[in-house]
Formats: structure tokens, sequence, C-alpha cells
């Protein structure tokens, strides 16, 4: 074994794909990672710092440096690094950047079955400088610290190279400080990109965390700058998941902007044709029978294949409802003209239905459409043609979407009912702000505002739609 990157090869085996995941650490040392955790804080074990810059040899004078060290930690800290005592070298990096970093064999068979092998192994080593070109300096170091010292040195511009180094060399103790550092960070900006990390290293915990920060902020995970630069693996397996919370078209218009990228990295032109040609086995995990009539229809060119309309279940939180009128009277009548109402909200939620006052004569049965619009673009965004049945109370009655529609923060929507059957009661005293604080503190804040047009005279005064029920 003339390498210890050959060496590490007949212990490691488990850790198949090093090359391609070596690959993968050179380009995150590139800059990816390191921009995305940029505002994230150093982590370290005991006697935790700043992750330091890569450091030179200890020049401290070498007789009776013994009688300094009070434990045997810090005669073994003392060694770190140091050429007192090597023999081994270490010749880490490639090119320019590539360092020679002294080492105690002892030591490292000490803490590493893939040291012990390589050094004391049926296939030994005997030369005493080992290259390792696949490996970063400041992350080979990281590793060397820890075997001497138990010291966990982690920042955002060494996590994944740490990360791929301690697999490599089987120390599963540094592996697990670096996925907690992940961990502790994991944000729906950098989910992408960290869920692409957790899969090349086979590191599931990790993995399935990502999912589930993706489930409960699918907008913003897929808005940010890494979810353009995932694999193609990577994103079927986000598709396959029935738990996102967004709305189908959104998530396409996503998968789309992910296709273009892709061109851009096969030097494809970003033609129709090429964009379903690179989102191959990922195209078909678009559930387009989940659009609505109008939001399929601006998809173009149509797809020629079968798709999946298992809706994804996506109402997460709490349900909660809010009122926004004050007292009840009647009569209200109807004559097949939608009784409107302009709202927005504070944050983003999941409406999944309306209360709705009933008949003043008794228990009498309604039909009913119920819709909601995005006001500026007069997008239908759900709608439903249903019934109800009322028991001739002043109660609100519910009346459901067929799944959830999913209002952004500070955007203008129209809520809509058009109702068919006798006269009904109406709300007064109607409030222009509703704040409905959740059983977790959460404050959700509605705005309402009067529905110019095509209105059967409900404003935010009086009139119909009294209640909106919703998901944080």
């Amino acid at each position: 074994m003339a390498t210890g990157s050959s060496g590490g090869g007949s212990l490691a085996s488990n850790h198949d794909g090093q090359e391609t995941a070596s690959n993968s650490v050179q380009s995150v040392q590139s800059g990816s990672a390191a921009a995305v955790l940029s505002n994230v804080p150093a982590s370290s074990g005991p006697a935790r710092s700043a992750s330091p810059p890569v450091l030179g040899l200890h020049r401290e004078p070498m007789y009776n440096w013994q009688a300094t060290k009070s434990s045997l930690k810090e005669r073994f800290a003392f060694l770190f690094n140091n050429e007192l005592l090597s023999d081994v070298r270490f010749i880490v990096g490639k090119g320019r950047q590539a360092q020679r970093i002294p080492a105690h064999k002892f030591v490292l068979a000490a803490g590493s079955a893939v040291f012990d092998a390589m050094f004391n192994g049926g296939m030994a080593t005997t030369s005493a400088e080992i290259e390792l070109p696949d490996v970063e300096p400041a992350a080979f170091l990281a590793l060397l610290r820890f075997l001497y010292s138990d010291e966990v040195h982690i920042g955002p511009e060494t996590v994944m190279t740490t990360l791929y180094t301690a697999k490599k060399y089987a120390v599963p103790a540094l592996e697990s400080h670096c996925v907690e550092f992940l961990t502790k960070h994991l944000r729906a900006d950098n989910a992408f990109m960290l869920l692409t990390q957790a899969r090349l290293f086979d590191e599931p915990q990790l993995a399935s965390l990502c999912l589930d920060t993706i489930d409960k902020s699918t907008a913003d995970a897929i808005n940010a700058e890494g979810f353009t630069d995932i694999d193609l693996d990577t994103l079927c397996a986000v598709l396959q998941r029935d738990t996102l919370s967004i709305r189908e078209n959104r998530l396409f218009g996503a998968v789309v902007r992910w296709a273009e990228a892709e061109c851009y990295r096969q030097q494809l032109p970003p033609t129709s044709e090429n964009k379903q040609k690179v989102l191959g086995k990922a195209l078909p995990l678009i559930r387009f029978p989940l659009m609505t009539v109008e939001e399929f229809a601006a998809v173009n060119p149509k797809p020629r294949v079968d798709y999946i309309d298992r809706p994804r279940c996506c109402l997460r939180g709490e349900e909660c409802s809010i009122n926004r009128f004050q007292q009840v009277e009647s009569r209200w009548g109807y004559s097949g003209t939608s009784d409107r109402i302009r709202f927005n909200v504070n944050r983003r939620i999941s409406i999944v239905g309306f209360g709705l006052y009933g008949s003043i004569h008794g228990p009498t049965d309604y039909q009913v459409n119920i819709q909601i619009l995005e006001s500026d673009k007069r997008i239908t965004l759900g709608q439903n043609d249903t019934g109800f049945n009322c028991d001739g109370t002043a109660n609100t009655f519910r009346v459901m979407f067929k799944e959830p529609v999913e209002i952004l923060p500070n955007v203008s929507y129209t809520a809509c009912a058009t109702l068919k059957g006798p006269d009904s009661h109406y709300g007064t005293k109607g409030l222009k702000k509703v704040t409905q604080e959740s059983a977790t503190g959460t404050k959700t804040t509605f705005f309402f505002f009067s529905s110019p047009g095509n209105n059967n005279g409900t404003s935010v005064e009086d009139g119909q739609i009294p209640e909106i029920i919703y998901y944080t």
C-alpha cells in the first residue's frame, strides 16, 4: 500500500463513491457550502473556539517538555502537528495548496481503524510520506486535532470537508459532531444544499431533518439559491413526497427553474424539449391533476405521460378560524350573484374553508360555490361546488375546499361565495382587522377590504362570508 488514499480504501469500502464524494467536497470548498453557512458561527467540542487557520509546526523547546504538561491529554495535545517523535508525514491537498503534516502512527491507529490497517495491517505501508490529494489540509488537521486531544473545531468553511474526512477514516465521533453542527444550523434557505450533502455522505438522520424542513417551509426552500444546484435524484426524492406545503403550480415553476439550470450545466439550449429531457424521471412526479384548469392551461407544451393525482398532505400546525362580524342579523337574499370580500394576511397560511350563515326559515339545504381568487391577477386559486345543511339557527356552517389554498403574506385575495337557497342570516358590525393567536402563541392578522364589481352586497361592515377556516 503506497499511499494513505489507497490504505484508507481498504477499510473504508463501505463509503462507496469516495472519488465522487471527493469531487463534491472540492466543489464545496469552492464556496457553495461556505456561502450558505457564512453567517453560522463556528462550533467546537471540549476547549471550543473559533475554527482555526491551518497551523504551523510547534516550535517549543524540546528538552523536558513533559514536565510542563500535567496530564496525558496535554502531552498528547502537545504532539499534535509536531515533528517531535513523529514517525510519519502526510502530504495533504493538491498543488500549491498541499501541506506536509507530521503525525504519530500510534495515536492515529488508536483512534481510527483505517489508520490501524494502514500502518499495522497485512498490507501496511512502509512509506515515510503518504499523499492524500483528495483531503483538504484544514479538514485533516481538524481530524488529527480530534484524535490527539478530543477537541472539535468546526466552522462553516470546513464542516463539509471535515465530515468527508471523518467518514473516510472511520471516526464516527467526529462525524457526529459535524452532523450536529449542520443540524443545529439547518434552515429553509440551506435545506436543499444540506440534503444533497447528506445523501452524498450517507447521513440518513441529517437527510430526514432536511426533508422535514423542506416539508414545513417548501416555498422558502425552493426559492433559495441552492435549490437549482441539486442533483436529479435529490429532486425526485423531494417530488415523491406527499407532505410538501405548496401548491402544485408553484412547485412546477420551481422545477422548470431547475431544468433551466440543468440545461446550462449540460450546455444545452433551454428549449421545452431539452427541459423535458433533463427532467427525465422527475417529470411524471409533478402532479398536474392537482392544478386548477387555469393553472394547467398555462403549462406549455402539454406533457404526454400519466401523472400522480394523490393530494399532497400539506396541512401542518393547528386548525384556526376567525369571525369578522360582531353581531348577526336577518335577512340576506340571493339572486345568483356571489358575495365577495377582499383580504390579506400577515403570514403564510393555508385556507381550508369558510363558515357561512344559513336560513332564517328553519332547517334548509343550500347549494354553494366557494372560491379564492388572487385579486390583482384575477387567478382562481381554489374552488368547490358543494352544498351544506343548516339547522335554522344563527350559527355558521362549514363549507370546505377540496384541497388547502396557500395564502402568502401581504398579497391581496378575494373570498367568494355564491349561494342558492332561501334568505339567510348575515353579519353586521364588521371588523377591518382581526387577529387570532394560536395555542403556540403565533399571531395571524387578517385585514379586510370591500370588493368592488359583481358583488351581492357583502362589505367590510356587513354581509356573508363571516368565517375563514385555516391552518397555520
